[in-house]
Formats: structure tokens, C-alpha cells, sequence
């Protein structure tokens, strides 16, 4: 029988990786596979609100009202954390906790817009745009 985290870890990178299926075969075997996302792989949105759809809403929610479950995905609405530019950009390059890094999938104009979009929605209101400049600056 499969353990879990294979299945999971299967189903996620396919899923990731654009497949539509997932074989029954890699499923089920118990043997150790290693699974990879292509190094290349870009994300293709450009602006704020479909980069946060793609990247951020499956865990912070449509509403950025975060969730808890399975993990704890904290709320960005109404958070004033998010007001920290840096803390924000840092988290999206590199990552937090269980969160992941979005650094190598996104170019610093779609860091930016992201990172601008959620500081300006969801009850945010802070002041002061993202520039790409500085979003190079904490890679």
C-alpha cells in the first residue's frame, strides 16, 4: 500500500507540474520515485490580483481571510504585518514556515505586483507602492 505523503507528494507535483492525471501505477508502488518541477518553471500572470489567485488565495483564501484545518494559514486581510513592505516581499521570495518560496518562480515586476496587490486589498490600505527595485534588493 502506498504511504500518504507519497500519494500526496505525487498528486502535488502533478498537479504543479500541469498533468491532468496522475499514473495508477506511480501511486501504488511502494518503491521511492523522486519527482522534480522543471527548474525553469515560470509563472505567467502579471498582474497583482491573477498572481494572488494562482499563488496565494489556495491558502490565504479568495478573501484573504486565511483558513485552519490541516495547517494554519494566516489571515493578510486586515493584517497590519502586511504593512512591513519588506516582511512581505521576504515572505513571498523565500518563504515562512509551511509557506512556499515564490522567488524562483516569479520575476521581481511579478514579486512586486503581488506583493502591492495585497497590501491594497482585503481591508489593506498602506501607503507606498513595491518597486521591482526593491524587490531585487532582498532577493
Amino acid at each position: 500500500m502506498a504511504r500518504p505523503t507519497l500519494i500526496f507528494s505525487v498528486m502535488l507535483t502533478a498537479w504543479l507540474s500541469g498533468a491532468a492525471t496522475v499514473s495508477a501505477l506511480a501511486v501504488a508502488q511502494d518503491a521511492p520515485r523522486t519527482f522534480t518541477i522543471s527548474p525553469d518553471y515560470r509563472f505567467t500572470e502579471k498582474s497583482g490580483e491573477a498572481l494572488y489567485n494562482a499563488t496565494c488565495a489556495g491558502c490565504h483564501m479568495p478573501d484573504g481571510k486565511g483558513a485552519q484545518g490541516a495547517g494554519h494559514y494566516p489571515a493578510l486581510a486586515d493584517n497590519p504585518a502586511v504593512e512591513a513592505a519588506p516582511y512581505v516581499i521576504v515572505n513571498v521570495l523565500h518563504g515562512r514556515k509551511a509557506m512556499p518560496s515564490f522567488g524562483d518562480a516569479m520575476d521581481d515586476d511579478q514579486v512586486a505586483a503581488v506583493v502591492n496587490y495585497t497590501r491594497t486589498h482585503f481591508g489593506n490600505r498602506f501607503a507606498g507602492s513595491v518597486t521591482p527595485s526593491q524587490v531585487r534588493s532582498l532577493r
